[in-house]
């Protein structure tokens, strides 16, 4: 073929539209030359095919731009996705990666105190990346955040013109980089990390290429606000969420509270007593409730309240009414106290069976409230009720084998049942206004279901019951720090239907009457616990009940183990309380009484040596010696 000016233009051209590669340009020139063009045409053909060369490299530069902005059109696209913060570096880093064929890229992020670190890599083949400390040193990525622009170098290991950072550099060893580039993640007048992109072999970055990857790493500062953002927003929904939830709570246990206390407030209303109110309180706190009167003494419970440490419920009540709201104790117990303006009407003491919240303190602090007001109700209707109560106890103690139809239709309206045990109380003060003391007897009788009457300037309560000496002892415990002055009482009982009731109440007098002339004003005492003494003071002298009280361990031992106790007490007595003179006498080793003296006291508990006891146990042996010599006489034959 002739090679001509013609010639080589359709070469070229061809060439061209086939977007051929550079080698097939390069094939031209000796072709032409093996065909005789001349030097004219040969340069002519030169000229086209260096402008054919640079048409190509322009349109595979558009292409590649083209790419790379259907690339990053597709990355804005990805990004409006609502990731967090974690997923979305990864898109970022995977883009970055694929973008522009990089062996490795990774997004470290800046702290406000300006110490970065690596949250997200993309490309590592080693453990040294994700969460390496950058710190606030100069490295590619701070100058690439200081600049707002890209640095990068070709060959970054032996490149002493950028900033060499340990951390970095243990990147580029560890993985065998060479070729590294850091653009800024700009938001604003502020960065918000570095995008860095890395090859394993030396490479020269382009301005297209460093362009694409500004414009990627202006989207990932966009998205990566747009995330923080995100996750802000839901962190306030989640946290709103929790005080919704916590609101909710709150009205759940609030309405549940005045749920509680209007439950209560209805109970006092209607009229009911207070083993009902406290039994309400206790299942609506969930516990074992006690109402103790300002002496301590229980008024009513709700099941038992065992292992309770009674001083530190002591101390608890002085320092619930001092600061006048509930006092806790160890073991989720606590003690209300239970007032009306300045006075002092007791405690309520609960042990729940789990940690109180504050709206269940609050619901116990509405439970002493409504305490409060049933014992000033208790309080207003003993006082109404009190000249008719009064009465009927006069009548009793008056005319005691009056047992008409009338007594009883009185007792019944009233609410008593004078056929189960009552103990008779006779109390009086040493001092104070006894005004003062009879109002408060009222109330007391009635919050025990008693009756109160007052003779000869003494308080008479008749209280159910069986135990006087308990019962003597809780009145002169509440009464005494009502009126600053301590208060005797006797008693007696139980008693067991209406005619018994005045001859107990003789029998209560005489107690205090006793306990005056034995000089123990302020004390309490019944006839049980006068001993001897008791004995001669009852009405029936019941012989047998003051041996059982006195020795009867000792004599029940001797029973069920077929011992000589008994015997042996009676010989340490007669013998001057001399064990060797008492083994003498009967027949044994000293050894052997020292033994069974030791089981005596054991039976019959501490002082039992002291001289009032010692009185008391001697009297009983000597009455029980004397009853069964005169039985043994009264069943013997008559003498002929």
């Amino acid at each position: 073929m002739t090679w001509d000016n013609e010639t080589g233009a359709l070469a070229v051209l061809e060439l061209l539209a086939q977007e051929a590669p550079p080698a097939r340009f390069d094939e031209l020139l000796p072709a032409a030359l093996h065909s005789g063009a001349d030097e004219a045409a040969l340069t002519r053909l030169a000229r086209a095919t260096s402008l054919a060369r640079t048409v190509l490299a322009g349109v595979e530069r558009g292409r590649a731009r083209e790419a790379a902005l259907s690339a990053l059109v597709d990355t804005a696209h990805d990004l409006t996705s609502p990731y967090d913060l974690d997923t979305l570096l990864r898109v970022i880093t995977r883009r970055a990666r694929r973008l522009l064929n990089f062996d490795m890229a990774y997004v470290s992020l800046r702290r406000p105190d300006g110490t970065s670190y690596v949250h997200t890599s993309e490309g590592d083949t080693t453990a040294v990346g994700v969460g390496l400390e950058l710190g606030a040193g100069p490295t590619l990525g701070t100058l690439a955040q200081q600049r707002r622009a890209a640095v990068w170098s070709a060959d970054y290991p032996s490149d002493d013109t950028v900033p060499h950072g340990p951390a970095v550099d243990e990147v580029v060893r560890a993985e065998g980089l060479h070729a590294v580039i850091a653009v800024p993640l700009r938001h604003g007048d502020s960065t918000l990390g570095a995008l860095y992109c890395a090859d394993r072999t030396v490479r020269h970055f382009t301005p297209d290429e460093v362009g694409v990857l500004l414009s990627l790493a202006d989207l990932a500062a966009i998205a990566i606000q747009k995330a923080g953002q995100l996750e802000r927003t839901r962190d306030e929904f989640a946290g709103l969420e929790q005080l919704n939830a916590a609101t909710n709570t709150a009205l759940t246990r609030v309405r549940h509270l005045w749920d509680c206390h209007a439950r209560l407030v209805r109970l006092v209303l209607d009229g009911a007593r207070l083993p009902a109110v406290a039994r309400a309180t206790a299942d609506a706190l969930d516990g074992v409730l006690q109402v103790r009167d300002a002496g301590g003494g229980v008024l009513t419970a709700a099941d038992e309240l065992p292992g309770l440490d009674e001083e530190a419920v002591d101390r608890a009540a002085l320092q619930a009414h001092t600061g006048r709201s509930p006092v806790p104790l160890p073991g989720d117990v606590w003690v209300a106290p239970v007032t009306a303006g300045a006075e002092n009407l007791g405690v309520l003491v609960l042990r729940a069976s789990a940690p109180l919240t504050e709206e269940d303190v609050r619901l116990l602090e509405l439970a002493a409230h409504s305490v409060a007001a049933l014992l000033l109700i208790q309080r207003g209707t003993a006082a109404a009720e009190g000249p008719v109560r009064d009465e009927l106890l006069q009548d009793l103690l008056s005319r005691p084998h009056r047992t008409d139809l009338d007594l009883r239709e009185r007792t019944r309206r009233l609410g008593l049942d004078l056929d189960v045990p009552h103990v008779v109380v006779v109390a009086r003060p040493e001092g104070g206004e006894l005004g003062k003391a009879v109002a408060w007897a009222s109330s007391y009788a009635y919050r025990h279901n008693g009756l109160k009457a007052v003779r000869r300037g003494r308080i008479v309560l008749l209280l159910p019951g069986e135990d006087a000496s308990a019962a003597a002892r809780r009145v002169s415990a509440e009464l005494s720090p009502l009126l600053g002055h301590p208060v005797s009482t006797g008693a007696a009982g139980p008693a067991r239907g209406a005619p018994s009731v005045a001859s107990t109440y003789e029998e209560a007098s005489r107690c205090l009457d006793a306990l005056t002339a034995l000089d123990g004003a302020g004390g309490s005492a019944s006839l049980s616990e006068l001993g001897f003494l008791g004995l001669l003071l009852s009405a029936d002298h019941d012989v047998d009940a003051f041996i059982r009280a006195t020795i009867g361990p000792v004599l029940e031992y001797d029973v069920t183990r077929q011992t000589e106790l008994t015997h042996t007490l009676e010989a340490y007595y007669d013998s001057g309380c001399s064990p060797t003179h008492a083994a003498e006498a009967l027949h044994v080793h000293p050894n052997t009484v020292s033994r069974r003296l030791e089981r005596i006291a054991e039976l019959l508990g501490e002082g039992w040596q002291k001289p009032a006891r010692a009185l008391d146990l001697q009297m009983a042996l000597r009455l029980r010696r004397t009853r069964a010599v005169l039985q043994d006489r009264r069943g013997a034959p008559p003498e002929s």
